[in-house]
């Protein structure tokens, strides 16, 4: 799409998130600022009801700082240390001598212990936190523990389980559900209304059963449906939703792997985690699918074999990016 993103362009306000029971936990949390973990499956809008929690309780938007653990504990420590979100208080000398163990405890120290630039307290949100591994979990809990004055965390995840039981106690549970159909067609319905796109009752509720509770998906699809036919209705919608695929990127990202180009496979990877919005059990079927028809024989069982094992290591909370990129370099050799 090369319009800005609807998802970004009209994130909701408090107000505006549509489970009810997650709106008045999180403005309990304004009035009362305590540590969260909201929990819920991918694209309900975790990481959207925590923005608009910040934008609600603090006057800057410098208050809130963000940190997607999917992404940073796959990230390298040369990565780490020249990030821009960092490389200010990386010295050279830590970069030198710290290693990125060293590193990733420095970045959540000083992120928890930043100063807020109004009120009385920062926002840290660690985005995706099943991904933590438990001697950083343990890491974070000590942060938790001296910057609990000031800094307030929000913990999102799919996988509450995967917490330590310390870093669960320090902090209130918020079940952050799918969307019911109603609830997200009076998403669409504002969102097409504020953009003054042409639309049709039934097209918002092909689009909301389309996207099957998730947020993310449905208001994605809307866009894609007015992009491409220049308006939401059932039609329009059906048209332009039975096309939409990822056959093109998946079989780019295949070729790219099979001849060695790690960098141009990845890139597509993050295209997928990030751009569109998958997690990496959807990337994962979706390598499935398309090898299918790909791969014969020996080479598909050998895919299969090792889709079973990123599968595994998924369902254990490791990092999507880290275990998808380790399939991709299996299929280059």
């Amino acid at each position: 799409m090369d319009d800005p993103l609807w998802i970004e362009t009209h994130a909701p306000s408090l107000a505006d998130i549509p489970q009810e029971d997650v709106r008045e936990r999180l403005r309990d949390a304004v009035d009362e600022p305590v540590n969260l973990v909201l929990h819920g499956p991918v694209g309900v809008g975790k990481t959207a009801a925590v923005r608009a929690l910040a934008d609600a309780a603090h006057e800057s938007e410098n208050d809130l700082v963000e940190l997607n653990v999917k992404d940073f504990f796959g990230m390298t420590k040369k990565e780490i240390a020249n990030d821009p979100r960092f490389e200010h208080f990386i010295t050279p000398k830590r970069k030198r001598n710290s290693s990125k163990a060293d590193l990733i405890n420095y970045v959540l120290k000083e992120s928890a212990s930043y100063p807020p630039v109004s009120g009385d307290y920062t926002t840290v949100l660690l985005d995706n936190a099943e991904s933590i591994r438990e001697d950083f979990q343990q890491a974070l809990r000590r942060v938790m523990e001296q910057h609990h004055e000031a800094t307030q965390f929000v913990i999102a995840t799919r996988q509450p389980t995967k917490l330590i039981p310390p870093i669960r106690s320090r902090c209130f549970p918020v079940s952050v559900r799918a969307p019911t159909a109603d609830e997200t067609v009076g998403v669409l319905h504002d969102i097409v209304e504020a953009e003054e796109v042409a639309y049709e009752d039934d097209g918002l509720e092909y689009v909301a059963g389309y996207a099957a509770g998730n947020l993310r998906k449905a208001v994605t699809a809307a866009q894609a449906t007015h992009e491409a036919e220049g308006e939401v209705t059932m039609d329009a919608a059906y048209e332009t939703l039975q096309d939409v695929g990822l056959d093109d990127e998946i079989t780019g990202m295949l070729d790219d792997a099979e001849a060695g180009d790690f960098t141009d496979a990845r890139s597509t990877l993050d295209d997928l985690l990030v751009d569109e919005g998958l997690d990496g059990t959807e990337v994962l079927d979706e390598i499935l699918r398309v090898g299918r028809s790909r791969y014969a024989g020996d080479d598909l069982a050998e895919l299969h074999e090792l889709a079973g094992d990123v599968d595994v290591m998924l369902a254990e909370g490791n990092s999507d990016r880290v275990q998808l990129g380790r399939m991709l370099a299996e299929l280059g050799r």
